[in-house]
């Protein structure tokens, strides 16, 4: 049984690729600079692809994980039209495979409130508007008997997360300052509130999905929300330190969100359970 995974390279494609690999499937790893290469914005790459392998599963984790408008092109063509060309593909040569695509919570109208799967969308950046549009066309060929899934993440590390991405600077500053470093950490706004899942949990989330005959979107994420204060105190307590004596505000930051937390009420039902909790996480990332 073989399965494709794009963008196997990222966090959730890394776990993903070797729970895979333990359930004895054969793993085509497509990534943009790998051994096994296929541009998602070419259809026909996409198809000759889908049609050589003739996939059991097909999971589109790529992406540019950042909602700044200058990135638009990327959304486009890896969220967007790289969705649509899987998809249409699936449709011609594989129409038996079951799709898995990713979603965000960064997608939904944010008021504050758990986000559940079934609350109205909002177009707050062109990453949404890609995000919500592969959704329109999973619902569109899932009618044409595609059987297509889509989960709603929310924020999640690992210890493969990049120093690009906050949680992982707060580690990788924390652990400099404690071998005597004299540098400040500078943080937006420490009062935001997010999710704090891990990567390895939210890919059993997928599988959890995927195996489903009936339930084809649903929320992947922990349902609970924690101040990036907490993350810092979590993390300079593993050194022995206070974050107040290190770190300081971005002038004129303006957060993009107060909190963003998921209703996982609905992959919850199906027996999938979060195993790591916000302190794991931050021992895991430090080792």
């Amino acid at each position: 049984m073989t399965a494709i995974l794009f963008g196997a390279a990222g966090q959730d494609g890394r776990y993903l690729s070797g729970k895979l690999s333990r359930a004895g499937m054969d793993v085509v790893s497509v990534t943009r600079d790998g051994e096994r290469q296929t541009d998602l914005t070419d259809f026909a790459q996409v198809a000759a692809l889908i049609k050589a392998e003739q996939p059991a599963y097909i999971f589109h984790l790529a992406a540019n994980s950042t909602t700044r408008h200058d990135a638009w092109q990327a959304h486009l063509g890896t969220i967007s039209t790289g969705s649509l060309h899987i998809l249409e593909a699936v449709k011609q040569f594989a129409p038996s495979a079951r799709v898995f695509l990713s979603g965000s919570g960064l997608q939904f109208k944010n008021t504050g409130l758990p986000i559940h799967e079934t609350d109205p969308f909002d177009a707050t950046s062109l990453y949404a508007v890609s995000r919500i549009h592969t959704v329109y066309a999973a619902r569109y060929y899932r009618s044409l008997g595609i059987r297509v899934y889509i989960g709603y993440f929310f924020n999640h590390d690992s210890p493969y997360r990049t120093a690009r991405h906050i949680n992982r600077k707060i580690i990788d500053t924390v652990q400099r300052i404690a071998a005597g470093s004299k540098e400040r950490l500078e943080i937006g706004d420490v009062t935001v509130q997010k999710e704090f899942g891990f990567a390895g949990d939210i890919v059993n989330g997928i599988m959890t999905l995927v195996d489903q005959e009936a339930v084809f979107e649903a929320v992947i994420g922990t349902g609970k929300a924690h101040a990036i204060a907490e993350w810092l105190d979590i993390c300079f307590a593993l050194h022995g330190l206070h974050w107040q004596d290190h770190v300081d505000p971005v002038p004129g930051f303006t957060a993009e969100y107060r909190v963003l937390v998921s209703n996982p009420a609905t992959i919850l039902s199906l027996g999938w359970i979060p195993e790591t909790d916000i302190h794991s996480l931050a021992k895991m990332m430090n080792a």
